[in-house]
């Protein structure tokens, strides 16, 4: 069974920056891709940004420019660096890992993380 911890959330005022981080424990033989959703209260999760083994990486157009997604292999961790915040970036925000566990694919979900942007 794969566990999936996230961390680094937290208040922070606009044009600031938060850096979220994201590891998977357990018995993980490989993870394809990692990637981070946000959603708010009554909407749909959105993906905000994902990175594939070869290091492909996708961002949501209103992230562009100021995220920026990446992957520690040898920790089984994923990172999020986010600068430039804006309070329109405030959602709880979830990681996902999808990968391999004894020779099973897993598709693994963090608790949720809160991210506040405001002054």
């Amino acid at each position: 069974q794969v566990q999936i911890v996230e961390s680094g959330g937290g208040l922070v005022q606009p044009g600031g920056s938060l850096t979220l981080s994201c590891a998977a424990s357990g018995s993980v033989d490989f993870i394809y891709a990692m990637g981070w959703y946000r959603q708010a209260p009554g909407k749909q999760r959105e993906l905000v940004a994902r990175i594939t083994d070869a290091r492909i990486t996708y961002y949501a157009d209103s992230v562009k420019g100021r995220f920026t997604v990446s992957r520690d292999d040898a920790a089984n961790t994923v990172y999020l660096q986010m600068n430039s915040l804006k309070p329109e970036d405030t959602d709880v925000y979830y990681c996902n890992h999808y990968g391999m566990s004894d020779d099973t694919p897993f598709d693994s979900w963090g608790q949720g993380i809160q991210v506040t942007v405001s002054s």
